[in-house]
């Protein structure tokens, strides 16, 4: 065992101080016993989570490619503030051990850089994370003082986007998942690089199927070809528009909506969380509807909102009907569960 955590190198799993989270010493555990898989889990967007085995190597693998792209080298000073018991946080320790870089461990928090005095090379991050330390002045600040950063989890919303481009901390959407052992791609999220399309790390790249849905090529892992359940327009064999999943699609009168794509082009006009899902219509076969996390708005506020959407959404895409629920129903890793109560 060789780890450098929060400014002390450590050879023993037995130096490991009792300040350091339970999470990170169990996987550095798993880690240096003598088996070649760890135990991970899946996040949950479809369902409850599964228990997934991982390659050590494969983990090696993956490592290497962010490494390689964020210059991570024994110098640098990486923030671990997600759970090690799911594949973004179980990646920070690899890619901690691999590097020689300095870890520094923070239980996970919605907050995580409220304690953080130290400047931090690259840090991974969820949605939720990044839009509570923005709102506050003084995390604020430590963001910006951030190096590079990867969000990834849940989409990006364009209006955290849109604060993004205030900083000048270098930030990256990721795309991947616990099978692809980790991100595969990346987007940049801002700066003069900024694009809606994601590209390939090292030797990866993509095509589609007959559904128009992503093929991912990976030549530095065992399994060397996933088939995924989301739409994209591809680029070029390494750069792809992401449009949305698979299972989300509407099919209006014979027209594809893809509800990810309509959702980015109103979040300006909500302040609440919302969604937008399909509801059977006898005419149309389906037909495209607005869930709102709210107490129910009086019938002059909906026509205003709905005023509001058909100058940015085609015919088709305008909400047929708009729904109130208190509070909307979350997957195990937070995403919402695209249902009408």
């Amino acid at each position: 065992m060789n780890i450098r955590l929060n400014g002390k190198r450590y050879t023993d799993l037995n130096m490991l101080p009792g300040n350091i989270d339970p999470e990170v010493i169990a996987f550095l555990q798993e880690w240096y016993n003598e088996k070649e898989e760890v135990i991970g889990h899946t996040s949950g967007s479809t369902g409850k989570p599964k228990e997934i085995r991982l390659l050590k190597k494969d983990m090696i693998a993956s490592a290497s490619l962010t490494n390689e792209y964020f210059h991570i080298g024994p110098q640098s000073r990486l923030l671990l503030c997600l759970s090690p018991t799911y594949i973004a946080g179980k990646m920070m320790i690899v890619r901690t051990i691999l590097s020689g870089a300095d870890l520094i461990t923070i239980k996970p928090t919605s907050s995580p850089l409220q304690n953080i005095e130290d400047d931090i090379d690259f840090a991974a991050m969820v949605p939720m994370q990044v839009e509570t330390t923005l709102a506050n002045p003084e995390t604020r600040s430590r963001f910006a003082r951030i190096k590079q950063v990867i969000i990834g989890g849940a989409a990006v919303s364009p209006t955290l986007e849109q604060h993004l481009q205030e900083l000048p901390t270098r930030c990256y959407g990721t795309y991947g998942m616990t099978e692809t052992v980790s991100h595969i791609a990346l987007r940049e999220i801002n700066g003069e690089r900024k694009s809606s399309a994601y590209f390939a790390l090292g030797k990866v790249s993509f095509s589609t199927d007959e559904r128009g849905c992503l093929i991912i090529n990976t030549p530095h892992l065992q399994q060397q070809r996933f088939i995924t359940n989301d739409i994209v327009r591809l680029v070029d064999t390494t750069h792809f528009e992401w449009l949305g999943r698979h299972d989300n699609v509407i099919n209006s009168g014979g027209v594809k909506l893809f509800p990810e794509s309509i959702e980015a082009r109103i979040a300006s006009f909500l302040s609440q969380r919302f969604f937008i899902t399909a509801e059977d219509d006898c005419r149309l076969g389906q037909k495209a509807v607005l869930v709102i996390e709210s107490l129910p708005w009086d019938e002059a506020e909906c026509q205003q909102l709905l005023s509001r959407l058909k100058s940015c959404l085609s015919p088709y895409e305008v909400p047929k009907n708009i729904y109130f629920q208190e509070h909307l129903t979350e997957t195990y890793s937070g995403k919402i569960v695209r249902k009408i109560k």
